[in-house]
């Protein structure tokens, strides 16, 4: 515990500038989609292409990818968001997935599990011993899968961000980013705020 506790704490103690503004944005960007708040879409760009930076940095290639993905997604999600119909109500709004959307995320996360797998381990052995191809994949294929549905505004999303926060907690600490780790703890607080947050504003949308 002592030798944890030592390595966490040197870890915050190496934090550099850029991760400490990627992390308050990201806190700020889940706060805003908790609220269903279209600055979710600005504050979450600051983080994603910081992180893009960083993830190179640390070898950590799947959420590399994420981050990009992040960064096409939520300039897509802004549109989409802000989207209305003739009669100016807005296109999207927060709703439990039906049947034929849960067969598509399933489908849609075990799809680039697989791929996102299968490149890391080739880039393990022949480039990066670093990486960690299933724990990587796991992460980043639950966090495609979840931003996918939060563009689309479905209770579901916040699930899928739990199961990417609790795999990035330990991913990100073994690889150097102590305050990183912090803040996906952090997240996974904020994501299970959001899951009973949006669960509500579905419920009053059904009623």
């Amino acid at each position: 515990m002592q030798e944890i506790w030592g390595s966490f704490w040197r870890g915050l103690l190496q934090t550099t500038w850029l991760e400490s503004i990627a992390v308050m944005m990201g806190i700020v960007s889940v706060y805003f989609s908790r609220k269903e708040n279209i600055l979710v879409y600005p504050t979450g760009l600051i983080n994603t292409i910081i992180y893009i930076w960083l993830s190179f940095k640390g070898q950590l290639f799947g959420e590399a990818t994420v981050n990009l993905y992040y960064t096409i997604m939520s300039v897509y999600g802004w549109l989409i968001w802000t989207k209305r119909k003739d009669n100016k109500e807005l296109v999207v709004h927060v709703e439990y997935s039906d049947r034929k959307i849960w067969i598509n995320q399933l489908g849609f996360f075990a799809f680039f599990y697989l791929v996102i797998f299968a490149s890391l381990h080739y880039l393990k052995k022949e480039f990066a011993p670093g990486v960690i191809p299933a724990a990587d994949a796991f992460a980043s294929a639950t966090a495609f899968t979840g931003m996918w549905l939060m563009t689309r505004k479905k209770v579901e999303s916040w699930w899928w961000w739990i199961a990417t926060n609790i795999t990035s907690i330990p991913l990100y600490f073994v690889k150097g980013y102590v305050f990183t780790s912090v803040y996906y703890f952090v997240l996974l607080v904020m994501a299970i705020s959001g899951l009973i947050e949006w669960r509500k504003r579905a419920k009053i949308a059904i009623s």
